[in-house]
Formats: structure tokens, sequence, C-alpha cells
């Protein structure tokens, strides 16, 4: 008798483990219903980031006929000759630091607004400025320093990242973070925000549907935070 008994509760035990497994494991999979958001017509452009206040930026302008006569157009320090392991007196270039307007003081041409801009738009405003002042069609290269985006809660390895190219997006910022671990919840991951103007703002994305995708925020912009929910 009593074995009977004790069979039936490890038999109901059972159950209730693989009921709650089954019901663990439909929270664990990324855009579970991929299969839906592939039958609906996609609104697709080309994302990318735009340039805000603080942000650490290389700005360089090239004369291709001669170099030289470019170097007042460059944010630059002058080498300290003094100093014994110096090998060039090449001055070196330095980073621009967009101010709480969205501002850069380029040498030779001054103030030039450019935050809120993406890249190539920042490009072409700071060409039409410096353009006339060579007889050949110069270069302008801007580039990112220190996009960061930071990974934190339920995640193998949390931590702040720097993106090159200042694109990417929310699974690519999971996968330098080494995924969630099993106890975070993918439909409660928390993107915080801070706008230009200084807003803070707090989004909850459900990483199980695929809608993701088109969502505003699924690109990331440069340091939002991501803060995976532990489950219960």
């Amino acid at each position: 008798m009593y074995m009977g008994r004790t069979k039936i509760a490890i038999c109901a035990l059972f159950s209730l483990l693989l009921v709650c497994s089954c019901t663990s494991y439909k929270r664990v999979p990324y855009l579970q219903n991929s299969g839906e958001y592939a039958a609906v017509e996609q609104n697709i452009s080309a994302y990318e980031p735009r340039i805000q206040p603080q942000d650490l930026l290389t700005i360089t302008v090239i004369n291709p006929e001669n170099l030289t006569s470019s170097l007042a157009y460059n944010l630059t320090a002058p080498v300290d000759m003094n100093r014994t392991n110096s090998l060039t007196s090449q001055p070196t270039l330095q980073n621009y630091l967009v101010d709480s307007e969205g501002y850069v003081n380029i040498p030779s041409v001054g103030m030039v607004k450019i935050g809120g801009l993406t890249i190539p738009e920042a490009e072409s405003v700071i060409f039409e400025k410096v353009k006339g002042a060579f007889s050949a069609t110069p270069v302008v290269t801007v580039r990112f320093v220190d996009f960061k985006v930071s990974v934190l809660g339920e995640v193998t390895a949390p931590g702040s990242f720097t993106i090159k190219n200042g694109k990417v997006n929310i699974f690519q910022a999971l996968s330098l973070a080494r995924d969630l671990t099993i106890y975070g919840m993918r439909e409660n991951v928390k993107l915080i925000r801070e706008s230009e103007d200084g807003r803070k703002e707090i989004v909850e994305l459900n990483l199980n549907d695929a809608s993701i995708l088109d969502s505003p925020y699924y690109y990331l912009q440069q340091n939002d935070i991501v803060y995976v929910t532990p489950n219960e």
C-alpha cells in the first residue's frame, strides 16, 4: 500500500516537473513567431547611427594633391621634441568632443553643428565648409571613437562594449555579453536610453516576439543600457 502511494507521488512529481519544464522552454527561444513575421511586408530602411552630444569623434580633412595644406584643418597636438623616444615631428591627430549643443570646433573653419546627423551627413556638411580652400576635391572622414553600449543583468558576461562602426542591434549586443543565462527573462528585457535633451526612458522589449525586428529600439544608440531581468 505504502509503495503504491510512493509510486503515485513520484509519477505526480515527474508530471509536474515535465509540465513546468515545457512551460519554461516556451520562454527561451528568440523570435518564436518568425514565420508570421516573414509573411508580413517589411519596411526596409538602412539604419545609420546619429551623432549625439558628448560623442568623441575623429575628423580628418585631406587634400590629395598636397597633404601639408590640409594640416590646418585637422585638430592636432604638437609632438614634444624634448622626449628622447620621439621618432617623428609629425603632429598627432586629436579627438573631437561634440558639445552639449551638437557643435564641434574645427580648425580654420570654426563651430560646425553636426549633432543629430549621421556620419555621411556630417562628412557632407564639413566638406561644404572646406571645399573652397582647395584646388582639388578634399576628402573628409568622420568616425566614432567611443560608441559604447552596456549590457547588465542575467547575461553571461555583463559589461560595456565599444562598437567601432557605431552600428549594433539588440541581439548583437547580447552576443557581446555572451547571451542571456537560462534565468534571464527573454520577454522582459529593459532598454534604458537618454535622449539628446537629457530625458531618460525605459522600454521593455520582448525578444520572443519577431516584431522586435521592426522596433525603433532594435538598433541601439550611443550609451544605451540593456538590462536583462531575472526570472522568479
